[in-house]
């Protein structure tokens, strides 16, 4: 069966993009082995509605517009494998949530400093933990906008003494005595209100315009008091919610390779991997948008000082464009070849240039991520491990478990399904993950000739053992007879779970001979399948690893 799959998918992805080389080669060649843990990051971009939202919400009616687009782009993501979500929710001094700090972004309504009809936030944190992704709000730090601008004029009629103006821009001031608290205030006002799994710093650092004589020392104590407030506010609060930023991507010159006068530590005073290093944030997302000399040793020098923290160097996709740098695919395929290698994570700037599908990338995407994988897990030796979940049956179509008392301090317990046609079922391998992240305690799975096995995880991402699912021979009169619409061709497909990777539907006869295939894109219901003649076939759906899964059978009378 894998040698036919694997001929299949080649064909199938000659027709998806046969112009790019990638498309061209066999399967194994262009997908490395997926880790079970692999930090997948996007960057949701919302000043302007450059990724979303592209309609202003006025009304219940448009609000649900503005939520439908969400929806999707999640969809999207969470097929191309992404497990963390990076959302703009402070932009310029606003922000896209009821603050008692900050007015109202103009993003969300069209009118700045006017209400949406809906929390934006709470519903992002909600969609993302539905699909088993985590949200992260991503805080723009420094920059406040044009002095014109709503939140530059709100803090300079409220705070004066934390603004400083450069040119026709203003910034949060790094030597104000106030701004590490002001900015702490926000980020404890987020994680206090919303379950969000993660708070991003962005542009954490002095601006590189800045036009005051300074002692770099004394600046970068200054950007790290921020970090180490904004630190130790979090974590009183919620200590499994992590800390980020995105420092700059090279970050300090090396010895043989020089960063041409660009770096967080020197330019722009960021102790980023100091800061990792000492506890003081738990992941980083250097923005890396450069090719070559300027890409690889500084990507491997992140990791060798990341202390054995995540890493996800932010990956310039937009430079993808014709409009920006017209990179060939190439350049951005490469980088994550050599990312994985090394053990680093992925993260994309920014999403509408990914779900664009600009050169194809998120195809590639979709295919060198063709597993999920779960989130990094934290590295705090004295966290305790959580109990496996217990009374693991299935039923009718249904697989449940009883679920386990939360520990280390987490308000909830979440949990890892995993399937495979062997028993017991190896939930070390990628290739059998199912299900991530839910906290759902009973799911709808395929009733088909496979093992199941359930895992239970705290918010910190420490993962119990396997509790396995009984060595029961499945019922092999248990069949699944399809619905077939003989005028259109169609046939539906309800049994094909959410979270499997599937490409593509094969139908075999019973002797296992196949008679024809068609694509598969992620929430279909139904596909349209080649002239058959009578018979009984299997329909099957296969991901772009090769792993295949009988869904169902097909009567075809005369």
């Amino acid at each position: 069966m894998m040698k036919r799959v694997l001929s299949v998918l080649i064909v199938a992805l000659s027709l998806i993009g046969s112009q790019h080389t990638f498309a061209q080669k066999s399967v194994h060649s262009i997908i490395p082995v997926t880790p079970k843990r692999e930090l997948r990051a996007v960057w949701l971009t919302t000043i302007g509605g450059l990724d979303w939202p592209h309609s202003y919400c006025q009304s219940e009616k448009s609000a649900d517009k503005q939520k439908a687009e969400l929806c999707s782009l999640l969809d999207r993501y969470k097929q191309a494998g992404i497990n963390t979500v990076l959302l703009q929710t402070r932009i310029r001094g606003t922000v896209i949530y009821p603050s008692a700090i900050e007015p109202w972004d103009g993003c969300i309504t069209g009118f700045p400093g006017k209400a949406a009809v809906y929390d934006p936030l709470a519903f992002a944190v909600q969609e993302c933990h539905r699909r088993g992704m985590e949200l992260h709000a991503w805080i723009v730090c420094m920059p406040i906008g044009k002095r014109s601008a709503l939140g530059s004029k709100w803090l300079l009629r409220h705070h004066r003494k934390l603004v400083y103006n450069i040119g026709n821009e203003s910034y949060m001031n790094p030597e104000a005595e106030g701004t590490p608290n002001y900015i702490a205030d926000i980020c404890d006002e987020i994680v206090s209100k919303y379950d969000v799994d993660g708070i991003h710093l962005d542009y954490i650092r002095y601006p590189e315009n800045w036009n005051r004589r300074v002692n770099a020392d004394v600046a970068r104590q200054n950007i790290t008091a921020i970090v180490k407030c904004v630190s130790q506010r979090v974590k009183a609060l919620k200590p499994w919610v992590k800390l980020s930023c995105s420092p700059i991507g090279k970050y300090a010159d090396l010895s043989r390779y020089w960063s041409h006068g660009w770096n967080a530590y020197s330019t722009v005073y960021q102790e980023a991997q100091k800061w990792l290093q000492d506890g003081w944030m738990d992941e980083l997302f250097p923005m890396m948008y450069f090719k070559g000399d300027q890409f690889y040793p500084f990507a491997i020098n992140w990791k060798e000082e990341s202390g054995g923290h995540a890493v996800a160097p932010g990956l310039g996709i937009y430079l993808l464009s014709p409009k920006e740098k017209d990179w060939p695919l190439g350049n951005i395929t490469q980088e994550m070849y050599v990312l994985r290698q090394y053990g680093l994570g992925q993260a994309f700037f920014r999403g509408k240039f990914l779900t664009d599908d600009v050169k194809d990338i998120y195809k590639f995407v979709c295919l060198f991520n063709s597993n999920p994988a779960l989130v990094p897990a934290a590295t705090d030796s004295n966290l305790i491990v959580p109990e496996s979940p217990k009374e693991l049956q299935r039923k009718s179509g249904r697989l449940s478990w009883k679920g386990v008392r939360p520990v280390n301090g987490c308000p909830n317990m979440l949990y890892n399904v995993y399937a495979s046609a062997h028993y017991p079922v190896d939930v070390t391998n990628s290739e059998n993950l199912l299900f991530t992240a839910t906290s759902d305690t009973s799911i709808v799975v395929p009733r088909t000739n496979l093992h199941y096995a359930v895992t239970s995880m705290d918010r910190f991402g420490l993962e119990s053992k396997a509790t396995q699912e009984h060595n029961n021979t499945p019922n092999t009169m248990d069949i699944v007879w399809l619905d077939y619409d003989s005028k259109i061709q169609n046939v539906r497909l309800d049994s094909v779970p959410q979270n499997m990777d599937v490409k593509l539907i094969v139908v075999e006869t019973l002797q296992k001979q196949m008679v024809g295939c068609t694509l598969f894109h992620h929430g279909d219901k139904s596909v349209r399948l080649p002239n058959l003649r009578p018979g009984i076939y299997s329909i099957i759906a296969v991901t772009s690893r090769g792993a295949s899964l009988t869904l169902g059978r097909l009567m075809l009378k005369l």
